[in-house]
C-alpha cells in the first residue's frame, strides 16, 4: 500500500473539558490544558469526543471548543472535532460548522443507540464523509455504541477519498493487520493500555485519555518507535501501566482523568455533567491505590498529588442542556 500524508498527528489527547463546580465550561481551564499538552508532547487534540463529554455539550459549547483549541495551538498542533451525533443529518450540521470554526479533521463515532446495520454504517459515514472536505478518522467503539465496524465495511470505506484514519477501540488485532494489509488506511490507538501493541503492528499514532495526564510519556514511546527502538518504547509502556490503570479501570476515564488532573492543581474543578458523577470514596481509593505505584513517569510529579474526594462527588446539571441543537 501507498504511504499517505498524516494530517493529524501521532500523540493525540482525547481531551477532557474542563467545568466549573457549577457545571459551566472553565474556557480559561480549558486554554490552559490545551497549551500544557501541547508543551508535553501532543501534537494533536481531539475536542468534544467521548471523554470531552460530548453527550451533554451544547452545539455552540462543541463549536467554540474547536475555536479556542485552534487558537491556542497556534500551528503547533492539529485540531480534531469528535462525537458528532446518532443523527446523520445532525452529524452533518456539526461538522460542516467545526470545519469553518477551523477543525484540521473530523472523528465520526459509530452512530450509538440506533444500532444500524452495515449497510446503514456505511450510508452514515459516507454522506457525513462526503459533506466536508476535512480529513476523516472513523471511530470504533463498540463497547459504548453497541455496533462495530465490519472488517468488511472498512474496506468499502477506505475507498472513500476523505476517509483516511480509523481510531480502534475494539482490540481486533489481527482484524487491524488484514485491513492495514489490504487498505492505505492509518490507524489510531483507542485503549490506552495497548498503545505500544498498536503500533508494533503498524499504527500511526494514539487518541489517549492519560494522555491528558501525560503526554510526554507517550511521545517517548511515538519517537522511540519511529527509530525502531523497542526497548525504550517497552520502558516507556511499562512505567505508564499503573497511571493508565488508575485512569481507566475503576471508573470511566472522563472521570478519573479530572479527579487526578484536579489533585495535581492542573484544572480548577473535577467537575462532570449528570449523568457521570464523580467517583466514590472506594472508587477514590483504588485510584489512589494505583497512582502510588506510579513511578518515573515524566510530567507527572505525585508528590504534589491533593485530591479533593468532596469537589469530585456527585455530577452537575448544566444551565442548557446538551442536547439542544
Amino acid at each position: 500500500m501507498a504511504i499517505q500524508q498524516n494530517p493529524f498527528g501521532q500523540v493525540l489527547v482525547a481531551l477532557v473539558t474542563p467545568f466549573q463546580a457549577d457545571g459551566e465550561v472553565d474556557w480559561p481551564a480549558v486554554e490552559k490544558h490545551i497549551d500544557d499538552c501541547i508543551q508535553s508532547g501532543a501534537d494533536g487534540i481531539v475536542v468534544t469526543g467521548t471523554t470531552g463529554e460530548t453527550s451533554t455539550l451544547t452545539d455552540p459549547e462543541k463549536i467554540k471548543l474547536v475555536e479556542v483549541a485552534k487558537s491556542v495551538a497556534a500551528g503547533r498542533a492539529k485540531i480534531i472535532t469528535g462525537g458528532g451525533s446518532n443523527e446523520t443529518a445532525h452529524a452533518i450540521e456539526l461538522y460542516q460548522a467545526s470545519e469553518k470554526a477551523g477543525a484540521d479533521g473530523v472523528m465520526i463515532v459509530t452512530p450509538y443507540y440506533n444500532k444500524p446495520t452495515q449497510a446503514g454504517l456505511l450510508t452514515h459515514f459516507r454522506m457525513v464523509a462526503d459533506a466536508t472536505d476535512l480529513p476523516v478518522i472513523l471511530y470504533d467503539i463498540p463497547g459504548r455504541t453497541g455496533v462495530p465496524i465490519k472488517y468488511e465495511t472498512i474496506l468499502r470505506l477506505a475507498k472513500h477519498p476523505n476517509i483516511l484514519a480509523v481510531k480502534d477501540a475494539k482490540g481486533d488485532f489481527s482484524e487491524e493487520s488484514r485491513v492495514l494489509n489490504q487498505t492505505d488506511l492509518m490507524y489510531f490507538s483507542g485503549d490506552d493500555a495497548n498503545v505500544l501493541p498498536h503500533l508494533s503492528i503498524g499504527a500511526t499514532g494514539l487518541i489517549g485519555v492519560t494522555a491528558n495526564i501525560a503526554s510526554a510519556p507517550y511521545r517517548a514511546i511515538i519517537d522511540a518507535v519511529n527509530a525502531g527502538d523497542l526497548h525504550t518504547a517497552r520502558d516507556a509502556h511499562q512505567r505508564l501501566e499503573p497511571l493508565v490503570r488508575a485512569v481507566m479501570t475503576h471508573v470511566p476515564g472522563t472521570v478519573a482523568a479530572k479527579y487526578i488532573l484536579h489533585g495535581l492543581g492542573r484544572i480548577g474543578s473535577p467537575r462532570v455533567r449528570l449523568p457521570l458523577v464523580g467517583p466514590e470514596e472506594w472508587e477514590a481509593a483504588l485510584i489512589e491505590d494505583e497512582l502510588a505505584l506510579v513511578a518515573d513517569v515524566p510530567g507527572v510529579d505525585l508528590s504534589n498529588f491533593r485530591p479533593d474526594r468532596n469537589a469530585a462527588a456527585g455530577g452537575a446539571l448544566p444551565q442548557i442542556a446538551g442536547t439542544t441543537r
